[in-house]
């Protein structure tokens, strides 16, 4: 299956702004690519990339005053496989857990686990243990909080959203990967491209997406608390301990975001023809 995606962001900047942004596919999938234009800026500035400590890819620049745009565009390979689901693995004991696994134990800064320990036993300590207890986090998450634009709140971490229950996709990740946390499950949370692949088209704006990963069985495996149904075409982008790792774009300075544009479609078409002009408003939560 091919899969076209990208995006178109800009920004008003009053003055030059150094800027760091988050925005290229992850290096997990970069032979997936078929063909891409890889992050550019309008107008051209100098860039330079390098990888964080989570394994990501960033970029550093210094954006012009004005109005700066950031474009992307490329068609991947994806194999169309929805995410697995695996019910019979199995947690693994703290005492067994890699040492590289055991940061995405601890609280962060929008999974406030010790806010939230006491609950998370209350509600999932005589669940079954492994992937199911995974899945009833989930699951107690997707009918805890409701969806919507505009509930977002960049300052919103796991404990507000599950005590409001409301959110956006970031919020529906981050509380499951808290209550993973406290059940001593590692939790990492994982940002890129989520289309509407394999399901009846949705009524709004395409957007960037937010999922987890937790470790069972010596190994990570991908859980949407938001959609909490197995999906086809996720593309990662970055992982983090929660957002704050995973934003994708850090400013220096005062700007105003302008556009903000994403696709994510399956396609027949393996080059990269071009594209209708496009426009959306941006979703308050987009860049962080």
């Amino acid at each position: 299956m091919l899969i076209r995606l990208g995006y178109e962001i800009a920004f008003r900047l009053p003055q030059p702004t150094p800027m760091l942004v988050t925005l290229n596919i992850h290096d997990s999938r970069r032979t997936d690519i078929l063909i891409g234009q890889e992050l550019r800026g309008l107008p051209q500035v100098p860039m330079r990339q390098y990888h964080d400590s989570f394994g990501n890819t960033c970029t550093r620049l210094v954006a012009p005053p004005g109005l700066f745009t950031l474009y992307a565009d490329a068609v991947v390979q994806d194999s169309g496989v929805q995410d697995l689901t695996m019910p019979q693995l199995r947690e693994v004991p703290v005492d067994e857990l890699p040492d590289e696994a055991l940061l995405y134990l601890l609280g962060s800064r929008y999974c406030e686990t010790d806010q939230l320990v006491g609950m998370a036993w209350d509600l999932f300590g005589h669940a079954q243990t492994g992937w199911n207890r995974v899945q009833a986090i989930c699951d107690y998450v997707h009918a805890q909080i409701e969806f919507g634009y505009h509930h977002a709140n960049p300052t919103k971490g796991a404990a507000q959203a599950l005590r409001e229950g409301r959110g956006v996709c970031r919020d529906f990740a981050h509380s499951a990967i808290a209550l993973c946390r406290c059940m001593n499950i590692p939790a990492r949370y994982c940002t890129g491209y989520l289309g509407d692949i394999g399901i009846p088209p949705v009524d709004a704006p395409m957007d960037f997406s937010a999922w987890f990963e937790a470790y069972l069985d010596g190994q990570w495996y991908t859980f949407d608390a938001r959609h909490n149904t197995p999906r086809i075409g996720r593309v990662l982008i970055a992982r983090g301990r929660d957002a704050a790792d995973a934003a994708i774009s850090n400013s220096f300075g005062a700007n105003t975001l302008e556009k903000f544009v994403v696709w994510t479609d399956e396609t027949d078409d393996p080059t990269l023809s071009p594209r209708l002009p496009v426009s959306a408003t941006p979703p308050a939560y987009a860049v962080t």
